[in-house]
C-alpha cells in the first residue's frame, strides 16, 4: 500500500502525539497551579477549562475540511498539520509573556487558540495516519502514538514541574514551544498518497453511522473511557486518603503510571496486530477490570506503585486498541471526518466518567467507586457479538 519508511512514518506520529502529549500533560498536572500563583481561584480555572475544551467538541469540523479539501495543492493532511504546530507554537511564545491575573481573558483567549491549533494538527495526524498505513500496522501505530503522547504528559509533569520551580514560568512556555518544533522535519520525509476515487470527499459516506457495527463501536468506545478517564481521575484522592501521600509522591505515581501506560500502548498496538480485534478487546477487559479491584483493595504504599504500574499499563493499552479499531471502521473518503467523530464520542464518554466518578467517590467511598466501575467495563460485552459476529464474539 505505501513504501514510504516505516520507520520515519512511526517516528512522526508519536512525535506528532508526544507534542500533544506534553499540552495535554501542562492543562493537566500545572496550568490549576500557575493560575492559583498569579492570584485567580479555582472558579477562574474552571471556566478557563471549559473553553479551552471547546475545540475538541467541534473537531468535527477540521475532519471535514481537511477530507474536502486539498489546501493549494500541497495535500489534504500535511499542510494542515504544519498550520496546527505554528499556531500552538505562537500562542506558546505569546502566552509566556502574559499574566493571567492581570490579564485573564487574553490568557483565556490565547489559550483557546492554542487549543485550537492542537485540535486541528490532531484531527489531521489522524486522517493522515489512516490514509497511508497499511491495515496490518495500524494496531502497531496506534501503540506509538498512545505512547508517544504518554511520554509527552510524563515530560511535562515532570521536567516543565522543575523549570517552573526552579527557573520560571514563561521558561515553561518557552520549553513547551520548543517541543512542539520537534516533529516538523519529518513531515517533508512523508508523502501524501494520491487519493483514489474511494478516498476522495463524499458525503454519503456518514451514512456509515447508519451502520449498527459502526454504532456498537462507537459504544464500545463510550464506555471503555467513561471507566479508565474516570477512575483515573481518583487514583491520587484515593491513595492521598488512605495512605496520606503529599504533592511530591503525587507527582512520582503519576510518573509511574505514565510509564505504565507507555509499554501498555506498546503491547496493546502488537496484541491487535498479532491477535486480532476482538481478543486484543478481551484483553483490555480483562485488564482494566482487575485493575479496579486493586485500586479498590490498595492498602500499602509498596501496593501503592505497583497498583499504578498495572493501571497504567491497562490504561494505555486499552486506548490503544480502541483507537485502533475506531481506525478500522472509518470510511476513507471521510477518514478524518468519521474518526473524529468516534474521538467525540469518547469525549462524551470521558465527560460522564469524570462526573461520576467524583459524585459517587464522595458518596459512597474511593473503594466502592472503584468496584463500580469495573463492573461498568462488563458493559462492553454485549456489544462484542454485534461488531465482530456471534460465532467469533463465542
Amino acid at each position: 500500500m505505501n513504501p514510504q519508511s516505516k520507520t520515519v512514518r512511526f517516528t512522526m506520529f508519536a512525535l506528532l502525539y508526544f507534542t500533544q502529549g506534553t499540552i495535554l500533560g501542562y492543562f493537566a498536572s500545572l496550568n490549576a497551579l500557575y493560575m492559583l500563583d498569579n492570584g485567580l481561584d479555582m472558579a477562574d480555572v474552571g471556566i478557563f477549562s471549559t473553553i479551552a475544551l471547546i475545540p475538541f467538541i467541534i473537531k468535527i469540523l477540521f475532519g471535514i475540511l481537511s477530507d474536502r479539501y486539498n489546501l493549494l495543492g500541497l495535500g489534504h493532511r500535511k499542510p494542515y498539520i504544519f498550520i496546527g504546530l505554528l499556531v500552538q507554537f505562537a500562542c506558546l511564545i505569546a502566552v509566556a509573556n502574559i499574566n493571567p491575573g492581570k490579564s485573564y481573558w487574553l490568557y483565556v483567549a490565547i489559550a483557546f487558540l492554542l487549543q485550537l491549533g492542537m485540535a486541528f494538527y490532531d484531527t489531521c495526524t489522524d486522517g493522515l495516519a489512516l490514509d497511508i498505513t497499511p491495515e496490518s500496522e495500524k494496531g502497531t501505530l496506534q501503540g506509538f502514538m498512545v505512547g508517544g503522547r504518554s511520554v509527552g504528559v510524563i515530560v511535562a509533569a515532570s521536567v516543565a514541574g522543575v523549570i517552573a520551580q526552579h527557573l520560571s514560568w514563561p521558561a515553561v512556555f518557552y520549553f513547551l514551544a520548543a517541543l512542539t518544533l520537534i516533529p516538523i522535519p519529518f513531515l517533508f520525509f512523508i508523502r501524501e498518497l494520491q487519493r483514489a476515487p474511494e478516498m476522495r470527499f463524499n458525503w454519503k459516506a456518514f451514512n456509515a453511522f447508519k451502520n449498527i457495527k459502526v454504532l456498537a463501536v462507537a459504544a464500545v468506545g463510550l464506555i471503555v473511557f467513561l471507566v479508565i478517564v474516570g477512575a483515573n481521575q481518583i487514583v491520587n484522592p484515593s491513595f492521598d486518603a488512605r495512605l496520606g501521600i503529599d504533592l511530591s509522591t503525587a507527582g512520582l505515581i503519576t510518573t509511574v503510571w505514565g510509564i505504565g501506560c507507555v509499554a501498555g500502548a506498546l503491547a496493546g498496538g502488537r496484541v491487535m496486530d498479532k491477535l486480532g480485534n476482538q481478543k486484543a478487546l478481551w484483553l483490555s477487559i480483562l485488564l482494566v477490570i482487575p485493575a479496579m479491584g486493586l485500586l479498590a483493595a490498595t492498602a500499602s504504599k509498596p501496593m501503592m506503585w505497583v497498583v499504578a504500574v498495572f493501571f497504567g499499563v491497562a490504561y494505555g493499552l486499552s486506548q490503544a486498541i480502541y483507537f485502533a479499531l475506531a481506525m478500522k471502521y472509518t470510511q476513507p473518503a471521510i477518514a478524518a471526518s468519521m474518526y473524529s467523530i468516534l474521538m467525540a464520542v469518547t469525549n462524551v464518554g470521558q465527560g460522564i466518567g469524570l462526573g461520576l466518578s467524583g459524585g459517587l467517590a464522595k458518596s459512597a467511598g474511593y473503594p466502592v467507586t472503584f468496584l463500580v466501575f469495573g463492573a461498568l467495563m462488563l458493559l462492553v460485552i454485549p456489544f462484542l457479538p454485534v461488531i465482530f459476529g456471534k460465532r467469533t464474539a463465542r
